[in-house]
């Protein structure tokens, strides 16, 4: 709709200014991202006005503006703790952000801001603690990373999905939530997926493999060298990541490959009997409410900080996973956990249903209720 863009921005202003309103942050990654849409309908539902800020061209922006969220790009740059040239010009791109951030906060008047994490969402937190706006951060991982970290100190609370997180924050901002799981993933059906997949035999078990949103060279070629093995027992539904199809397996009856997974990832679910997985957090918290047996490969710490194998050695402890390190990924190693995870199936199963997982969406919610309705308006 077309218009005088001042009067527009005005008569925004105006109709929102006594709605209850919230700004969303976070990006970098897909799982910076998706528990906050996953928040999106109990926020909606409790009558909140939302807005998101995120980096110019992040995976964030597609993301959101896909959900009908307004959605505003600011200035970010990543803080390494490795030298690259870049660190000497992305704080320069921080502070812009930090900027652009506290105008944004101004203009949309939000009574609180909630992060999800990455590097864009340093300068809002930083800027709703300058603008007096109370603010809360999720940490997925058992140990913050480096952008939580420094976002802790002008948070009001920080939310964390494993109790040893608690160890790592400040006791009196520490709230043990979970991890907001989107609902739609609860709700997957089966027979969907075996069509999508083209499969023949419905008494086969089915086998989910995710490598992540770029896939995994070591997941993706041990799983290619079983497969004439794999394909005798079990269907295979395989999520290689962009750009890692192979064509000439095209045609390998139970076996299908897809680049990713988008709304059918919840009919995916459903059909498979267990999972070979990541351990990013948010993966493995989908896969507990899920009651899905699994098979952890955590990216190496020679790849990352380290925080998938936390995350993966925490559930492994609890009961509700088998855990094999990259490094150790062959045909033998492989094939040894899928048949002890088949062979024991019921066990993982009876270990996920008594954990003590939580309504992680209703708990943040409230949280946010609680802490926003203690606020004073710019």
């Amino acid at each position: 709709m077309r218009g005088n863009p001042r009067r527009n921005e005005e008569n925004y202003q105006e109709r929102n200014y006594f709605m209850k309103k919230i700004v969303m942050t976070g990006g970098g990654t897909a799982g910076h991202v998706t528990p906050n849409i996953a928040l999106f309908p109990a926020l909606r539902n409790e009558g909140f006005d939302i807005s998101y800020i995120g980096s110019y061209d992040g995976i964030e922006k597609r993301l959101i503006e896909e959900q009908g969220i307004p959605y505003f790009g600011i200035s970010s740059g990543k803080l390494r703790r490795y030298f690259d040239p870049k660190n000497f010009s992305d704080p320069f791109k921080v502070l812009k952000g930090y900027w652009q951030s506290i105008k944004l906060l101004k203009k949309i008047q939000p009574d609180i801001v909630f992060s999800k994490g990455g590097f864009v969402s340093v300068p809002v937190i930083l800027a709703a603690g300058h603008c007096r706006i109370p603010s809360i951060i999720h940490e997925s991982d058992i140990t913050p990373g480096l952008a939580n970290r420094l976002a802790i100190p002008r948070a009001t609370r920080v939310c964390c999905n494993f109790p040893e997180t608690m160890d790592y924050l400040p006791k009196e901002k520490a709230v043990l939530t979970g991890s907001p799981i989107r609902r739609e993933l609860l709700n997957g059906k089966a027979d969907s997926a075996f069509q999508l997949c083209r499969f023949s035999d419905r008494n086969k078990p089915a086998i989910l493999i995710i490598g992540g949103s770029s896939g995994s060279r070591a997941i993706n070629t041990a799983i290619r060298n079983l497969l004439p093995e794999l394909v005798k027992k079990y269907n295979i539904i395989h999520l290689c990541g962009k750009g890692n199809l192979d064509i000439s397996l095209q045609q390998v009856a139970g076996y299908a490959q897809f680049e990713y997974a988008g709304e059918e990832l919840a009919d995916m679910f459903a059909l498979a009997d267990f999972v070979i997985s990541r351990a990013g957090a948010n993966a493995i918290c989908e896969l507990l409410a899920l009651h899905k047996p699994n098979i952890l490969i955590p990216l190496s710490a020679s790849a990352s900080r380290g925080d998938q194998i936390l995350n993966a050695n925490s559930f492994r402890t609890q009961g509700f996973s088998y855990v094999l390190e990259e490094e150790s990924v062959t045909n033998t190693t492989l094939l040894e956990a899928i048949e002890d995870i088949s062979g024991k199936k019921d066990s993982y199963i009876d270990a996920m249903k008594k954990s003590s997982s939580r309504n992680s969406i209703d708990a943040i919610v409230g949280l946010i209720l609680e802490i926003a309705g203690h606020v004073r308006r710019l």
